[in-house]
């Protein structure tokens, strides 16, 4: 009988692992895990010009030096640093040279050429004689599909390190699911499956590219997530019924922190230690973390509110309205009967009023009454074009086949495994 089952076992295994690779033949992307797609771009890589005969001196942008000084540190005179940057302005904005930045100096027995590493992929070649000359010589970059299969166990930014996984994708999933997802409530159990692609270079992430889709698990209910481009210049990230996934108000007002307190009709407050309604909800923040508008409208109020300490009101409709409260100062020129978007700072996180240390206290209201801002509905805002509704789904089926065979993938292996 037992043989019997491992027989059974096995051969559910094998029309698993049949399946799921049969989707990846049929797929158009192949095995998304993992693998390399050959769109790599390279120009004047090496530099542009024979270093075989030149001495090379590597130095880092200091505090407080600017691109003609840099220059002459390296040995240009004051006039020929003046013809080098005339000739360069319309390829480098000397204005952005940036401190820290690294450079190389290649000399003859004069300076021959600057190179200055503009970001991770690029630099900017200097010709440091006349005729004066500069262009931009980048990295090959390499573009490698990806799919992240993460589960909470202590923090995202753990287990998505734990799991090999770039904390750039964490940025990304942050904005895309900002109208849906409050990362700083994430639970133990909660999990993430992303298909998205990475930009390589010299072996060092330095950008994730592009999220094709992920579905979000929370308490048995999945939240999937879908790119498609209407090629209208707006919204590109969709649920799975073509509605977006950008929504009348963010989740959260700031980035980078935790809820120290929630949302309740009796708590015992911690400084006048009395038992009283808390009808917000407390994000623990360094002082000076931005705090943003959750959504477009009018500012009603900016001013010093007693225990509130420096508080910022905003109406967005003639539903909803917020508060911002405890702020260490405002955002510079807000003021009352201005008009601020979603996402706009209106101010920075303090501990100003009746406060035991650094947080935001945000509050919301519907038609008037104090409402638990983490339970709050938001509806979405205008769905996907009638007209590609067809191809959005077919662009999602795909996408979730893809998903769902690399899982299926999986528990053969783990069946495998386990005879």
């Amino acid at each position: 009988m037992i043989g019997k089952g491992i027989k059974i076992f096995a051969a559910l295994a094998a029309v698993i692992i049949a399946a799921a690779s049969c989707g990846e033949r049929k797929s158009e992307s192949g095995n998304v895990a993992d693998v390399a797609v050959t769109d790599t771009v390279t120009v004047e890589y090496p530099l542009g010009f024979s270093t075989d005969s030149l001495s090379v001196t590597e130095g880092k942008v200091k505090n407080g030096q600017f691109f003609s000084s840099l220059l002459g540190s390296l040995g240009l005179s004051a006039q020929e640093a003046y013809n080098l940057t005339q000739a360069c302005d319309s390829v480098f904005d000397v204005r952005t040279l940036r401190v820290g930045q690294a450079y190389r100096a290649y000399y003859s027995d004069k300076l021959e050429y600057l190179v200055y590493d503009r970001d991770k992929s690029s630099s900017i070649v200097f010709s440091c004689q006349a005729p004066y000359d500069a262009w931009v010589s980048l990295k090959p970059v390499t573009i490698e599909r990806k799919y992240a299969d993460v589960t909470i166990s202590s923090s995202l930014w753990v287990d998505m390190r734990a799991a090999d996984v770039s904390p750039l994708l964490i940025v990304s999933l942050s904005d895309i699911y900002a109208w849906t997802v409050d990362f700083f409530a994430l639970q133990k159990g909660d999990r993430f499956r992303v298909l998205y692609e990475e930009k390589v270079c010299d072996g060092e992430v330095i950008a994730v590219d592009t999220v094709r889709y992920a579905v979000f698990s929370h308490a048995e209910e999945d939240f999937p997530m879908v790119m498609y481009n209407q090629k209208d210049g707006g919204n590109i990230w969709w649920n799975e019924k073509g509605e977006s996934m950008r929504k009348a108000f963010l989740k959260a007002p700031l980035n980078y922190s935790r809820i120290s307190s929630g949302f309740s009709h009796a708590r015992k407050h911690p400084v006048t230690r009395k038992v009283q309604a808390h009808t917000g909800v407390d994000y623990a923040a360094p002082t000076g973390t931005p705090v943003m508008s959750i959504g477009d409208g009018v500012v009603t109020s900016v001013k010093y509110e007693g225990a509130g300490g420096n508080t910022v009101r905003i109406k967005h409709n003639s539903v909803y309205s917020t508060a911002y409260l405890h702020l260490s100062k405002y955002a510079k020129g807000l003021k009352a009967g201005q008009r601020v978007r979603q996402g706009e700072v209106i101010g920075y996180v303090g501990s100003t009023g009746r406060s035991t240390g650094p947080h935001l206290d945000f509050r919301v209201w519907k038609n008037g009454t104090p409402i638990n801002p983490l339970k709050m509905d938001s509806p979405p805002a205008e769905p996907i074009n009638e007209a590609n509704l067809e191809s959005f789904r077919q662009v999602h089926n795909l996408y979730k086949y893809q998903v769902d065979s690399i899982r299926s993938r999986s528990i053969a292996q783990q069946l495998f495994e386990l005879l």
